[in-house]
């Protein structure tokens, strides 16, 4: 799917009649799946979160900014959080298979209707800005709403859309396209707002303004501040106190994961706390996060401790919750907070008990069957590759085969997650197969749709398991590898590792042909016959150095 976010925040955390129905009026749209409404009474603010494909997505920010706007009351508003207006930013975010510029010309398209059909101000920011000045939210938030009057007036502060007019009781929007942002706060021990604030200073990208021995700022020849720089790239900073929690916060957006992670943001604040006579205490994260987010700060902070990283991902979620604290003002429920977790359909099969699985294979319904079994056994496989590495990790005299170890595991433990998925992938695929089967063929043209039907679903049928066996190669070479150099009481593991990825090629193989079978296209058969012939070759040979290989090393060890 093309999956595009929007994270709306909006002038009012307080009054839960009022974020609900904002956010009720994004959700009414079909094809969009709210994530997450999550308000703050002290910020007087609320952030939405909400995933769909472009064109939903776009109708649901409009029915989103045309009720806020309905509702909430700028001259009244009194929050913490910077803020211009009653929706106050609406952002675009590309998830998956849409670009930064379908989310600008996104940002565009929405900005032109609001100034039009709601005539409020618009300003488009980051990626959609229509001039360099405007790229920067907090450029176009400097003011805030209070100073918005007399800001709208100036030529370069023109509006992109609406009227060149201060409306007092909504405000401006600002409407954009931008990488994923995270909002973010690190929790200090203290009440006192001004040392958050210099934390938040010293590692804001921005820093702080530099001032003279007598504390007057010091100006360039134009008469501009002059900013000493902070310790961060692509992180915004201030400092507040949330009383509710019980303590000053950092609050931080972090603009570019790729240049500055969450887990170097709390390792940085809390090293710049220290240095003040403070401590991070925990932290928060304001909305949705991707999972890879999570997933990296569990294997920093694993890493940090000398332990494995090639670890399930349970136990990598689990180690950043407690690093980071995330825990520590609200509960961080993975499955509610995890985008990923949010959208995942429920892994039915792989998530039963071995007897359940088994008891459900062993019923009279034909899925799952041999396709599922197969990447079951590919999963195990290279679940064997990952537990030698980890048991090798921490064992003296493996200090030095650490990295090597540690990439072993990091790279089973990803395909075992694949596999593991290919197990319900194959059922689904079966299942779409049947439906096809079973479509009306009464006309000419209900025949030409159930054909057209078959031919696709019998590509996915093929598809699943000619990934699972091109995913076996590289399962078997790695439990060779780990069979090598790892702990060598574990290399008959290691051997039936290899064992299982070189059955689940077989397995799969098989179902490859039985499903090609009904493939009428034979162009396309043939295709996906060489992928598969090409993939079963390469499983072939990496079995077979690896069972020579590890066998001789059994058998030699009972001289």
């Amino acid at each position: 799917m093309n999956l595009v976010e929007c994270v709306p925040n909006i002038s009012e955390g307080r009054n839960p009649d009022i974020y609900n129905a904002v956010a009720a009026a994004a959700a009414s749209v079909s094809g969009v799946t709210l994530l997450n409404v999550d308000p703050g009474a002290d910020t007087n603010r609320t952030v939405i979160t909400f995933v769909g494909e472009p064109e939903p997505v776009l109708e649901a920010a409009f029915r989103l900014v045309a009720k806020g706007i309905e509702l909430i009351d700028m001259s009244a508003h009194r929050g913490a959080h910077p803020r211009i207006g009653a929706v106050d930013v609406v952002p675009f975010v590309p998830v998956s298979g849409v670009t930064m510029d379908d989310c600008a010309v996104l940002a565009r398209r929405l900005g032109e209707r609001v100034g039009h059909d709601l005539h409020v101000p618009v300003y488009l920011y980051e990626f959609a800005a229509s001039a360099p000045h405007r790229r920067n939210l907090a450029d176009i938030r400097e003011g805030e709403y209070e100073g918005l009057a007399r800001k709208i007036v100036h030529m370069e502060w023109k509006p992109d859309f609406g009227p060149a007019e201060f409306v007092a009781r909504s405000g401006a929007v600002v409407i954009g396209a931008r990488k994923f942002l995270v909002a973010y706060n690190v929790n200090l021990n203290t009440l006192d707002k001004r040392l958050a604030t210099r934390v938040a200073f010293d590692i804001r990208e921005r820093g702080r303004m530099k001032r003279d021995q007598e504390g007057n700022p010091v100006v360039d020849a134009k008469g501009e501040p002059v900013w000493e720089p902070g310790i961060l790239k692509s992180v915004k900073a201030v400092g507040w106190v949330i009383p509710e929690f019980g303590c000053a916060q950092v609050s931080i957006n972090l603009t570019d994961l790729d240049i500055t992670p969450l887990h170097v943001a709390f390792d940085t604040a809390d090293e710049r706390a220290r240095d003040r006579g403070l401590r991070a205490t925990g932290s928060e994260i304001v909305g949705l996060v991707p999972r890879s987010v999570v997933l990296d700060a569990g294997r920093h902070y694993l890493a940090r401790m000398g332990r494995p990283t090639g670890v399930p991902e349970s136990a990598l979620i689990h180690t950043a919750i407690r690093s980071l604290g995330l825990s520590e003002v609200k509960p961080f429920d993975p499955k509610e907070r995890i985008i990923e977790y949010r959208l995942g359909t429920e892994s039915r099969l792989a998530a039963l008990t071995v007897r359940g699985f088994v008891d459900e294979l062993s019923s009279d319904s034909p899925a799952p069957g041999g396709g599922s079994v197969s990447a079951l056994a590919a999963s195990m496989g290279a679940a064997l590759a990952s537990m030698v590495a980890v048991l090798s990790h921490g064992r003296k005299g493996f200090e030095a085969r650490q990295p090597e170890l540690d990439r072993i595991a990091v790279r089973a433990q990803q395909l075992k997650d694949e596999l593991l998925s290919a197990v319900d992938a194959d059922t689904a695929a079966f299942d779409s197969l049947l439906d096809a089967m079973r479509m009306a063929k009464s006309t000419p043209e209900e025949m030409a749709a159930r054909d057209a039907a078959l031919a696709a679903a019998t590509v996915q049928a093929t598809e699943v398991p000619l990934g699972v066996m091109e995913r076996c190669p590289e399962v078997i070479d790695l439990c060779r590898e780990i069979g090598r150099i790892g702990l060598q009481a574990s290399l008959s593991d290691a051997g039936v590792g290899a064992q299982m990825g070189r059955a689940a090629a077989a397995g799969a193989y098989q179902n490859v042909c039985i499903n090609l079978a009904g493939l009428t296209d034979a162009s396309r058969r043939a295709s996906l016959l060489a992928r598969a012939d090409a993939a079963w070759t390469k499983a072939q040979e990496a079995h077979q150095a690896a069972e020579a290989e590890i066998l001789v090393r059994l058998r030699n060890s009972l001289s």
